[in-house]
């Protein structure tokens, strides 16, 4: 079965945080650790995914915390999930950067795992953090 893995999830939760928290500047690990109830050890490591992937910028200090490095409309949750799961391809030999498996011209399947691959990739592609955001706004109208 195909799933999206806690780090994917809590990824795209941190991330939201971050947006939600914009305005008031950089927000402290333990912040978003309580909003979110992810343990602070297990955000270190998925913060550092997004540190590593320039999703997010780490300031030190007293008023030290984490942002996001732009805007929420220009984050998609393919790019956030992606970061974290490692990738998203729906079988292994589409999740290598070229194909190598030696019956891939032959394979009658390959056509059907492209396609999902696809479908996926341009479905959470068309859907940012803000839009997320706004529908927060919905459900609470």
């Amino acid at each position: 079965m195909m799933r999206i893995s806690t780090k994917g999830r809590y990824a795209l939760r941190i991330m939201l945080d971050l947006a939600q928290h914009a305005e008031q500047g950089p927000v402290a690990l333990r912040e978003i650790s309580e909003r979110q109830n992810i343990t602070p050890k297990y955000m270190e490591s998925i913060m550092a995914l997004l540190l590593h992937d320039n999703l997010v910028q780490s300031l030190r200090g007293k008023a030290g915390g984490y942002r996001l490095t732009r805007e929420s409309s220009q984050y998609t949750l393919y790019e956030i999930l992606t970061c974290a799961e490692g990738g998203l391809a729906p079988v292994h030999c589409l999740a290598l950067e070229e194909n190598e498996c030696p019956i891939k011209k032959s394979c009658l399947t390959m056509p059907v795992w492209e396609g999902l691959h696809s479908v996926i990739k341009e479905y959470l592609t068309g859907i940012t953090l803000q839009n997320l955001e706004e529908q927060k706004d919905i459900c609470q109208n």
